[in-house]
């Protein structure tokens, strides 16, 4: 029987495992931290008194790696996705409000409805974002179409969001991909879910359950330290002094950061430069949210230092993407810049001097890759110079930018490859 050693905890880690042990391989899986999910998990915060996610991921219906996984793990039920897709945003700079309504069909008759579409938006618009899904050159986002209504009022938000990149520096072509597999496609593939509970709960934990299941070993605390090759194959995978000597049967799929990748393989190329997500959560109650927020469980927000807000249990969350530039700041900092912002999307008064509410910053300074064309072609493929190795990770060559879907797809594909090795 093949034996596949994942190395990291992951999305894209869980995701490789999963796949190979529904082959019927057998799977040790290998994680450096005390729990798994990487960047995307929950924890109890002691002095916040909440468990917390230590991201906010946004869904879309036409993720569909991830709603594969999400099946096979069992979870559909923890992400709520209404029959119809709903993008509420408001502009703090002129208080206005709307909401993007995308029909479910594939001809996108919303765009000429006001009452669905971008407020002061006409169809020549809609073209030319319609244009940035042909993109396959450099192109950044900010130069891929006329910077009216529809791009500061919704391709932006949404190209900041997508690849944590500042749209001057962010590839079009990633965007486009995202576009390609979603809003493109119609509606009913772009409807916005996110888990009401914890990301752990709906995405980690009942992996490595299934995992275990299925007869998986599972090691936490278990940190690599060296790849030991010989001709082209890793033949020991050593954890500290203790070293796994590899028999013929044996492969490995490396699901790390890329910094770490680069550090244990000193010839692959990897993405090496990074941007940062800054997350906010403050403690409220989970009724403060009115109208359309209510129903969403989210807004997007125009014009200030946060950017989308989520309701929480009993808390509101807020997500900074391409952080870079604040991420440093004291944390009372950031979250006084960002509680007026709280205020005024929850349509919530905010008396000048009132006390912040107790909050809780949390800070990735490398959340993701930046997605310029430099960091594009120091991604690397799955498929490795050795026959017995594999790499999964949002920061290999998927085509999309790094997100969810992108890191559980790239777990598939190297178990696909280790599979037909």
């Amino acid at each position: 029987m093949k034996h596949v050693h994942v190395i990291g905890a992951g999305l894209a880690g869980l995701s490789s495992a999963l796949r190979l042990s529904g082959a019927g391989t057998k799977v040790s899986l290998h994680e450096a931290g005390p729990a798994a999910g990487g960047r995307c998990r929950s924890y109890f915060d002691k002095e916040f008194d909440r468990r917390i996610d230590n991201g906010n991921h946004l869904l879309l219906s036409g993720n569909r790696s991830t709603f594969a996984y999400i099946d096979e793990i069992g979870t559909r039920d923890q992400f709520p996705i209404p029959r119809r897709p709903r993008f509420p945003f408001i502009d703090l700079k002129t208080g206005e409000r709307w909401v993007v309504r995308p029909n479910r069909g594939r001809i996108p008759w919303w765009i000429l409805a006001s009452w669905r579409s971008v407020p002061d938006t006409r169809l020549s618009d809609y073209l030319g974002m319609a244009r940035i899904t042909r993109i396959r050159d450099d192109t950044v986002v900010g130069e891929s179409m006329r910077r009216g209504r529809l791009y500061w009022r919704l391709v932006e938000p949404l190209a900041v969001a997508a690849l944590n990149t500042r749209p001057q520096a962010g590839l079009a072509r990633l965007l486009g991909a995202v576009m390609r597999e979603t809003l493109l496609r119609g509606g009913k593939h772009c409807i916005p879910t996110f888990p009401r509970g914890g990301l752990s709960e709906a995405l980690v934990d009942p992996a490595v359950a299934l995992l275990r299941k299925r007869g998986g070993e599972v090691a936490f605390n278990h940190r690599l330290t060296r790849l030991e090759t010989q001709d082209n194959r890793i033949v020991a995978l050593w954890f500290g002094t203790e070293a796994i000597r590899l028999s013929p049967e044996e492969s490995v799929v490396l699901a790390v950061p890329p910094w770490i990748a680069g550090d244990l393989l000193p010839a692959l190329i990897v993405p090496n430069s990074f941007e940062a997500i800054v997350n906010v959560h403050f403690l409220m109650q989970e009724d403060v949210a009115k109208g359309v927020v209510a129903d969403t469980g989210f807004i997007g927000i125009l014009e200030g230092t946060a950017e989308w807000l989520f309701i929480k249990p009993g808390h509101v969350s807020v997500t900074i993407s391409a952080a870079n530039a604040l991420v440093d700041d004291p944390a009372r900092a950031i979250a006084a810049a960002v509680w007026p912002n709280v205020c005024a999307a929850l349509e919530m008064d905010n008396p000048s001097g009132t006390e912040l509410p107790p909050f809780r910053v949390v800070k990735e300074k490398r959340a993701t890759f930046a997605a310029t064309a430099e960091q594009e072609l120091r991604r690397p493929k799955s498929r490795s110079a050795f026959a017995n190795l594999a790499l999964a990770g949002d920061w290999t060559a998927t085509g999309l930018p790094a997100t969810i879907e992108g890191a559980i797809r790239s777990g598939r594909v190297a178990a696909d490859i280790i599979l037909k090795s």
